[in-house]
């Protein structure tokens, strides 16, 4: 997907999920498991996690396991410095407490390890189990403050409400870290019951259920509240916040007339004025669903995500725009606080 970066031009990647080989099996009964396939008999490659299966996504010998192969496709690509992102299958936020602490703790040792051998090249996000917020806190300050990792990568579903008072001391634990927090949703079925069997369907689960889940989270954070009570939190929401940039105009009137609304939420542009303090990721689809963006939120809080080596890798976030691709740049520089 997208068209050939213009020459000489970078840019930063915050969208590139990383599978590690050391941390295979280290979750119990939820695996994960990795069978390669067999494409002398018509296998495919099939990922398991708990009951869920990705079939068809290669993961060894590609960019997502290969740190070669990764470096060479960044190079091709253009990408100068790329984020390393857990997959999204493992991120295990309904798994119990004890496995995804245990988890977590080995997948940020293992992934601050992988990042210190391309320093220059390679930055991480950290995982930390939200179904414990108080173990959160501690594994995202260990992971800060001693592994080196940027920031947080959450599943947009937590097991409860994203407003929910218990998350309030991890949201104030980024604050005062001065780290940003990343969301990304997780397939339907993964480490909890499938809530809608339509979405097996077609693989709509990998992108009709996560428009939905971005959108509902973004949802979540403004009308619950949770950027009122923390006001300098930095959120950045994955496929640019699914629908976001068109229900953003539902949202706001939404918030004007329905009795729920708190008084704050209800004046005039109080919605937009919340949305646009959020951060997008570019990796929306192409170059249609990214104008929506842009023309919905502006062109100052959206940064590049590639998914490179996934099943909708999309090389070059900007879509042939060299002023698109230094504005994405310039901005992941400062969601980052790489220039601090």
């Amino acid at each position: 997907m997208g068209a050939a970066r213009p020459r000489g031009v970078t840019v930063i990647d915050l969208h590139a999920h990383v599978v590690l080989e050391s941390v295979l099996g280290a979750a119990g009964p939820l695996g994960p498991e990795l069978d390669d396939g067999d494409p002398a008999t018509g296998r495919p490659p099939c990922f398991r996690v708990g009951d869920y299966t990705l079939v068809g996504v290669r993961y060894r010998g590609t960019p997502f396991m290969d740190l070669d192969a990764r470096l060479a496709a960044m190079d091709a690509a253009g990408i100068g410095l790329q984020v390393l992102s857990p997959n999204p299958l493992t991120l295990f936020a309904r798994a119990e407490p004890d496995w995804a602490d245990a988890f977590c703790r080995r997948h940020n040792d293992e992934l601050a390890a992988l990042v210190a051998r391309a320093p220059d090249r390679l930055r991480g996000f950290a995982q930390v189990p939200m179904q414990d917020p108080v173990r959160a806190v501690a594994e995202l300050r260990r992971a800060v403050t001693e592994l080196g990792l940027v920031a947080p990568y959450l599943a947009t579903d937590l097991g409860r409400p994203l407003d929910d008072p218990a998350f309030d001391p991890f949201w104030s634990c980024c604050v005062d870290l001065d780290v940003p927090v990343l969301f990304h949703p997780v397939p339907d079925g993964v480490d909890g019951p499938r809530r809608d069997e339509r979405l097996a369907r077609f693989d709509a689960d990998l992108w009709l259920g996560f428009l939905h889940e971005e959108s509902l989270a973004v949802a979540t954070l403004v009308l619950g509240g949770v950027l009122d009570r923390f006001p300098t939190l930095d959120v950045c929401m994955s496929h640019g916040g699914g629908a976001t940039s068109w229900l953003a105009e539902r949202m706001e009137h939404a918030a004007r007339t329905r009795p729920w609304s708190p008084p704050e939420l209800a004046a005039e542009g109080a919605v937009r004025d919340r949305l646009r303090h959020l951060w997008w990721d570019a990796h929306v689809g192409g170059p249609l669903a990214l104008a929506a963006l842009v023309a919905a939120f502006g062109a100052d809080r959206i940064v590049a995500g590639t998914n490179l080596a996934g099943w909708d890798e999309d090389t070059d976030p900007a879509h042939g725009d060299a002023v698109r691709a230094a504005t994405l740049d310039a901005n992941a520089r400062r969601l980052l606080r790489l220039d601090r």
